[in-house]
């Protein structure tokens, strides 16, 4: 499958500091009933808004400066529980395209890069800082990320390197998911095949017999 590569991410960066946010908090269960769910508004649903509805202007993704950032720092272990995919697909529908956090969840960082978005972990030094950064920036400032240098900065200079899998750097950066991937190779599958079907031809499948 292609999509859109991602590159560089830069923009409002919303300050989510809370450790241990699972999938099911991610995208409530209710959300996954209906194949026509809005998952934008079921983006953290709970948390967004109130037990009867009402919208909680305080929660940081409800605050204007935050509506459309499109990068989201969290705490550590954040999407941990369930291996629900739906989870990655609601912070991408909300527009997020790059989550910073502490050591995510192995399964929920995987989803991120199957599905066009960037899972970085930092060490909590540089977390910290970043953290404190985007507290204080409260959206007015742009934080960059390239994903090409593996560099996080600012406006200021401040700057945090990071680290990701070569294979998922590929992936995010030619907007590729593994079957794309594997289709870069098909002229070598593809030649391999024939040289085995000549080489064994005892491992090719049976003729059809007919009766």
């Amino acid at each position: 499958m292609k999509r859109e590569p991602l590159i560089e991410v830069h923009g409002a960066a919303a300050p989510l500091l809370r450790d241990d946010v699972d999938t099911d908090q991610i995208i409530p269960s209710a959300y996954l009933k209906d194949m026509n769910a809005d998952m934008a508004q079921g983006l953290l649903a709970y948390m967004r808004r109130t037990s009867d509805g009402q919208v909680n202007h305080d929660f940081v993704l409800e605050r204007p400066a935050f509506k459309a950032a499109p990068i989201l720092i969290v705490g550590s272990n954040f999407g941990c529980g369930s291996s629900r995919e739906h989870a990655v697909w609601a912070i991408k529908a909300f527009g997020i395209r790059c989550v910073i956090g502490v050591a995510m969840a192995d399964f929920f960082r995987e989803n991120c890069v199957n599905n066009g978005v960037l899972p970085i972990s930092l060490e909590m030094p540089a977390w910290n800082e970043l953290s404190q950064w985007a507290v204080a920036a409260e959206g007015q400032q742009a934080l960059h990320v390239s994903l090409a240098l593996g560099v996080i900065k600012t406006n200021a200079g401040q700057q945090w390197h990071f680290e990701i899998a070569s294979h998922a750097r590929t992936l995010l950066m030619e907007g590729l998911d593994d079957i794309g991937l594997t289709l870069k190779h098909i002229s070598a599958i593809e030649a391999w095949e024939a040289r085995t079907a000549r080489q064994r031809p005892f491992l090719q499948s049976c003729p059809a017999i007919s009766t």
